[in-house]
C-alpha cells in the first residue's frame, strides 16, 4: 500500500494533503503519534540511499541543538530521525515502492505524477 508520513501539525503538510487525489488508496501516518519504527526508516532508506536524505535541516531542533556546526555521520541522523519526529524531512511519500521526500514543488509535481500513473 502506497503511504504517507507527515505531521498533522505541520500546515505545509495539511495543505499538501488536501490537495492529493481523493481516488487513491493512501495509508496516511501521522509521525507525531505513532513514530515511525526502524523497520519502516530501514525501508526509506534503502529508497532513499541514505539517512541524510531523510533528514530535516529546517527543524528548530537541529538549529537549536547546533547540528550545523557538527560533523554528522549516517549513524547520526539515523539516532536523530529515531529519537524525534521533527527530524524527518517531511511529507515522505512512498508510491508503488518509489520514495519522495520533502515539500518542494518539483518533489510535490513528481508525488501528483506518481498517482495520475497508479
Amino acid at each position: 500500500m502506497d503511504k504517507i508520513y507527515y505531521l498533522a501539525s505541520c500546515d505545509t503538510c495539511r495543505k499538501i494533503i488536501k490537495s492529493l487525489p481523493k481516488d487513491h488508496n493512501l495509508f496516511f501516518r501521522d509521525i507525531k503519534q505513532d513514530p515511525i519504527t526502524v523497520e519502516e526508516l530501514e525501508q526509506m532508506v534503502e529508497l532513499s540511499g541514505s539517512y541524510e536524505a531523510l533528514f530535516s535541516k529546517k527543524a528548530q531542533l537541529y538549529k537549536s541543538l547546533d547540528l550545523k556546526n557538527k560533523a554528522l555521520t549516517e549513524a547520526d541522523y539515523k539516532k536523530y530521525i529515531l529519537e524525534h519526529y521533527t527530524f524527518l524531512s517531511r511529507p515522505v511519500f512512498i508510491i508503488k515502492n518509489k520514495i519522495y521526500i520533502g515539500n518542494t514543488q518539483q518533489n510535490m509535481h513528481q508525488v501528483m505524477l506518481a498517482f495520475a500513473n497508479v
